[in-house]
């Protein structure tokens, strides 16, 4: 896929660490931050080429040819009394977003089959808020997870907020698959994107997720205003969580948002993103999420040749993506086999 003649022009020493830690990268070996901050550097195209090759050497030897499309819905929007300055839907921010009430089961379900005949794999029920939802919504939850198995043949997945043992064991019974739940940023980073909860409280709702028997997607955000070696900082905690998925975020400055006059990434930024968190956490799916079509744009299809094989299709929870017929239209474009829900085991 990438032409030989370009990965021959690239010289000096960054493309032979490249080189060197493939190897290293498919035994399972953690690249440095230092290394990780490097290769995120846009020198020039020759550059993001060869690392570009190299993840998607990584990524066909991990994961093979195939790829999926996920799909969520904003099933409560907004009132968020966490402070976390990329979101519309916090309290502390003035946003002209949507707001409503927990989705009721009946409509949940339909959307999954809606996602479903679009042919998307996982659907995730997104609600807004500190923590998962207790009592009767946490039931209706669990009555839409259900009903998302037994009619649309998705596999379940949620994120819900910060969770107890309790809702986990709850959720896993009523048959969800995978619990996602971003760190966003990476250790260092965290305390200037959100004040009203800590890093580590995430990562104790990851744990208590894998404790229940649940698959974890964690991901965050790329482009905050990080610097390269805190981007490199979300990788390598991404790397140690080793999630079954990885959620790649790119910025969408959103206005009423404290980073509301946050410049985009650039399209080779966001590649040379994509690649590094691939080299970085090689045996997880790797998704591409909200932002990509802002930052993307008509060379959204560039994800999957830096070592992408998922993507959130739909909208997302307050903007607008790609639709499920472009994303599986580009899938099909280069030859990925994209795995439907008609493949779901219920």
């Amino acid at each position: 896929m990438i032409p030989s003649c370009l990965s021959q022009t690239v010289a000096g020493d960054r493309f032979h660490l490249l080189m060197l830690d493939k190897d290293k990268i498919l035994s399972g070996a953690l690249p440095s931050p230092h290394e990780l901050a490097r290769w995120l550097e846009v020198a020039d195209l020759t550059q993001i080429v060869a690392l570009m090759k190299v993840a998607i050497e990584v990524r066909n030897k991990t994961q093979g040819n195939k790829a999926e499309l996920c799909a969520i819905v904003n099933a409560r929007s907004g009132r968020c009394t966490e402070d976390c300055a990329f979101c519309a839907q916090s309290i502390h921010h003035q946003t002209s977003i949507q707001k409503y009430p927990l989705l009721s089961s009946e409509e949940i379900i339909q959307r999954a089959e809606r996602a479903a005949s679009d042919g998307v794999r996982r659907f995730s029920i997104v609600t807004s808020g500190r923590n998962c939802p207790s009592g009767k919504k946490l039931d209706e939850i669990c009555k839409a997870i259900e009903g998302m198995r037994a009619k649309a043949g998705v596999l379940p997945c949620a994120s819900l907020g910060l969770l107890n043992e309790q809702q986990a064991r709850r959720l896993k019974q009523a048959g969800l698959v995978r619990y996602h739940h971003n760190i966003e940023a990476g250790p260092d980073f965290f305390p200037r994107i959100c004040s009203t909860h800590s890093f580590e409280e995430r990562m104790r709702t990851i744990d208590t997720a894998r404790d229940a028997g649940l698959e974890v997607c964690v991901g965050g955000i790329v482009g905050m205003g990080e610097d390269l070696h805190q981007r490199a900082g979300l990788a390598v905690a991404l790397a140690r969580i080793a999630p079954d998925s990885v959620a790649l975020n790119f910025l969408n400055p959103i206005e009423g948002t404290p980073l509301q006059n946050q410049q985009f990434l650039s399209v080779l930024e966001a590649l040379a993103s994509v690649a590094v968190f691939r080299l970085a956490v090689p045996g997880a799916q790797l998704r591409c999420c909200g932002g990509r079509t802002q930052v993307l744009g008509e060379l959204s299809a560039m994800m999957y040749l830096a070592g992408a094989n998922a993507v959130m299709t739909g909208d997302y929870l307050t903007t607008h993506g790609a639709s499920p017929e472009e994303d599986a239209a580009e899938i099909r474009a280069l030859r990925l086999d994209l795995v439907g829900p008609d493949m779901v085991q219920s």
